[in-house]
């Protein structure tokens, strides 16, 4: 089994996404293709996405993971907003985490809530990777039961 699949032999898939009016994907860019590199399969919804659209299209992909970036300010809105499509569309077993601007108070609000890990800027990416390897597993197994 390589380091990018898990228990049931399928690669992870993450959705990495923008939300709103932020304007800034460099670091999204980075990341997806990192996870990707690392062999994940990655899809990368471009700029200024609606929760609505992230959950629809992670969803419709399948994904394990929504890798929400955010250097808006709006993260205290967006986080909660795609935690309640996902729960509202039974789909809350898609690990919701992400990275961007947030300032630690907040982040801890936002993991309380059930958001995932959060990463800062300048969080190397190999991190990143290493999270998904380990999470995943685990939420596909509670899937399973």
């Amino acid at each position: 089994m390589s380091d990018s699949q898990t228990s049931n032999d399928r690669p992870i898939r993450v959705l990495v996404a923008k939300a709103g009016l932020d304007g800034h994907d460099r670091g999204a860019k980075v990341v997806a293709a990192s996870l990707r590199d690392s062999g994940m399969e990655v899809i990368y919804t471009g700029l200024r996405q609606t929760p609505e659209m992230i959950v629809h299209a992670a969803i419709q992909e399948d994904a394990d993971a929504i890798g929400l970036s955010s250097l808006s300010g709006a993260h205290m809105t967006l986080f909660p907003r795609v935690l309640e499509l996902l729960k509202a569309n039974k789909a809350d077993s898609i690990l919701l985490f992400g990275g961007g601007v947030i300032p630690e108070k907040e982040a801890e609000a936002l993991v309380q809530k059930g958001v995932g890990r959060l990463f800062g800027p300048g969080t190397d990416t190999r991190e990143i990777a290493e999270y998904l390897r380990t999470e995943i597993p685990k939420r596909r197994t509670t899937q399973e039961v």
